[in-house]
């Protein structure tokens, strides 16, 4: 499959860390002074980060990529030293993919004599004492910032009082990416609702405003593993199901670029053309944008 990926001139970088905060996956880090990508399984190659290069390191390259394999992954990755496997591992477990996190420690464990580190500081790295501590050090090195635990002051806030029980909009199920079949019949011709898991909690009036009327499809591209069949679920929705249009609805939080990336993703790759409207919501539940892309 031809994906996009971030491609960094290590030679023009200075480690300014500009781009850090700018990729939405959280798959740059600056290790050793340079800015590194830490996992391209992570890299959604939406290229946010481009514009905050002032050096011009960071291009974006189009190539052939071969199926995932950590193995491959990890073993590559060791000549450039504990700084940037550490980072890896802990990319993969901020991510939830236990399963490539395994085969990576798997590797570790079986090639230990030529680890430039220990395999107790493997386990310390993934086995933090405190979870505040382990958010700690994922802001520091430029994790999601979405996992900021924040509070909202709701105790004036006088919910509206409808006049019968309102009932669901939900016309189907199940609703999930994974367990969805995209040939089922009443996706055909339908409107699609591609929705990120928190965006039902967050905003009140989700399932009067973008539920009713559309069939919803719902994903995390920060915890959910194997989103790679989530771009071929939703590219057989555009071609075979023959969707009419796709409305995207995210969180404002970085980690959620990861979603409109693959509808995205699958728009470019689908034969059938359909209009595409993205909607951010913030996390105390506003609009905050909603356009056509």
């Amino acid at each position: 499959m031809i994906r996009e990926i971030v491609k960094i001139d290590e030679e023009l970088c200075n480690g300014c860390g500009d781009c850090v905060p700018n990729c939405h996956e959280g798959a740059l880090q600056i290790i050793d002074g340079k800015a590194r990508l830490i996992s391209e399984l992570m890299c959604d190659g939406l290229g946010a980060c481009l514009g905050h290069c002032p050096q011009g390191a960071i291009t974006i390259e189009e190539r052939e990529a071969e199926d995932y394999d950590e193995v491959v992954v990890i073993s590559q990755m060791i000549s450039a030293g504990k700084a940037t496997v550490f980072a890896h591992l802990k990319h993969l477990q901020e991510h939830g993919e236990t399963g490539f996190l395994n085969q990576a420690l798997t590797y570790i464990k079986s090639n230990r004599d030529i680890m430039p580190f220990e395999i107790s500081e493997v386990h310390e790295l993934l086995h933090a004492d405190k979870k505040e501590e382990v958010e700690a050090q994922s802001c520091s090195t430029g994790g999601c910032p979405g996992t900021a635990a924040q509070a909202f002051d709701v105790s004036g806030l006088k919910m509206a009082t409808p006049s019968q029980e309102i009932p669901s909009a939900l016309s189907h199920w199940p609703v999930q990416m994974h367990l969805i079949n995209p040939g089922s019949s009443y996706f055909h011709g339908a409107d699609l609702l591609v929705a990120a898991d928190c965006a039902g909690f967050t905003y009140g009036n989700f399932h009067k405003d973008f539920i009713e009327g559309r069939k919803i499809v719902i994903a995390c591209p920060k915890l959910d593993s194997g989103t790679e069949i989530y771009v071929q679920k939703l590219v057989s929705l555009i071609d075979n199901a023959k969707v009419n249009t796709i409305t995207n609805v995210i969180m404002e939080v970085p980690c959620c670029g990861g979603l409109a990336q693959m509808v995205k993703m699958a728009t470019q790759m689908a034969s059938r053309k359909v209009p595409v409207k993205e909607v951010m919501i913030s996390i105390k539940g506003e609009i905050i944008s909603e356009e056509w892309v």
